[in-house]
C-alpha cells in the first residue's frame, strides 16, 4: 500500500525538545496534521549508548508506521546521530533528521562555528564531519557536550540562576575561540535561546535547525507528491507521550500558548521501561 497524502507527519524527541521542530512545522506548513511522540519515560537520550538508541528509535518507528504516518522527522539529534542511517531502510515512509539540515544552516551563516549537543551526540561527531562536508573543510568547528540541559529543560528550570550559571560554563569555552555562530546540537536547546543571548557576544548567530529541517520537509513532500492535497485547512496535533501525560501537557502549554490533550501511549510495539 502506497503511502497517503491526507496522512499525518510523525514527529518524535526524548521529550518537549521537538515541539522545536513542531512549531516550525506549524509556521511553514499549518495545513498538515501530526502525531508527536515523546519519550518521557527514557529522557535523556544524550547519555545513552548508540545500541540502546537504535532499539527506542525502531520501537517509535515500528509505533509510526502503525498509525500510517506518510513522513516521520527525527526531532531528536541524538536520534539523528546514531540511528537514523542505521534504520532508514527499513522503512517505506521518509525519515529526515535534523543534523545535516543543521549543518548546511550553519555553515551558511559564519565560518567559525561552536556546536553544542548532548554527550553522545558530541561523541558521534556528526555535526563536526556534516559541517566539514558542507563547507569543504573552511569552517571551523568546537563542539561542547552538554548534559545538564535537557534535564533542566524538562524539569521547566529555564530561568533559574543555576541555569545560568551551566550555561555560562558550557559557552566560555566557546566564547574563548571567538566563535561567529552557535549551532543547536539538540532540539530542546532553542528554549534556551534568550539565556544564551545574555551570555553570547552580540555578534554570535544562533542556529536552530528546526527552521532547515522544517523546509527540508516541506519540500521532500512536495516532491514525492505527497504534500496534503487541501492546504487551505487547519491540521490537527495528537500528542502521545511514554511517560506522564499530565506533566508533559503542563510544560509543553509554555511554548504552545494553550494546554494539549496528551495521551499515554503503552503499544506493543513500543517495549517501555522504567
Amino acid at each position: 500500500m502506497g503511502l497517503d497524502a491526507k496522512s499525518a507527519i510523525g514527529v518524535f524527541d526524548s521529550g518537549v525538545g521537538g515541539l522545536t521542530v513542531l512549531k516550525e512545522i506549524y509556521r511553514q506548513m499549518p495545513w498538515e496534521s501530526i502525531v508527536y511522540f515523546g519519550d518521557t519515560d527514557r529522557l535523556p537520550y544524550g547519555n545513552r549508548s548508540q545500541p540502546e538508541i537504535i532499539t527506542f528509535v525502531r520501537e517509535i518507528l515500528d509505533w509510526m508506521a502503525s498509525q500510517q504516518v506518510k513522513m516521520v522527522v527525527m526531532a531528536c539529534n541524538t536520534s539523528s546521530a546514531l540511528a537514523l542511517e542505521v534504520l532508514r531502510p527499513y522503512y517505506s515512509f521518509p525519515i529526515l533528521g535534523v543534523i545535516l539540515p543543521g549543518a548546511r544552516a550553519a555553515v551558511h551563516q559564519g565560518k567559525r562555528i561552536g556546536v553544542i549537543a548532548t554527550p553522545a551526540t558530541v561523541k558521534s561527531n556528526a555535526y563536526l564531519n556534516a559541517i566539514r562536508e558542507s563547507s569543504g573543510g573552511a569552517a571551523q568547528v568546537w563542539q561542547v557536550a552538554c548534559p545538564e540541559f535537557v534535564p533542566l529543560i524538562e524539569q521547566g528550570r529555564i530561568f533559574d540562576p543555576y541555569t545560568k550559571e551551566v550555561a555560562t560554563d558550557y559557552l566560555r569555552p566557546l566564547i574563548a575561540h571567538k566563535i561567529d555562530t552557535l549551532l543547536f546540537g539538540c532540539t530542546h536547546y532553542p528554549h534556551l535561546a534568550p539565556l544564551f543571548g545574555q551570555i553570547l557576544p552580540t555578534e554570535v548567530q544562533l542556529v536552530d535547525p528546526a527552521v532547515s529541517v522544517t523546509r527540508a520537509a516541506l519540500q521532500e513532500l512536495s516532491l514525492l507528491g505527497l504534500s496534503h492535497p487541501y492546504p487551505y485547512r487547519q491540521g490537527q496535533t495528537r500528542f502521545c507521550v511514554s511517560g506522564c501525560p499530565e506533566q508533559f501537557a503542563q510544560l509543553a502549554s509554555r511554548w504552545l500558548a494553550q494546554i494539549p490533550i496528551v495521551e499515554k501511549v503503552v503499544p506493543s510495539a513500543v517495549r517501555l521501561t522504567s
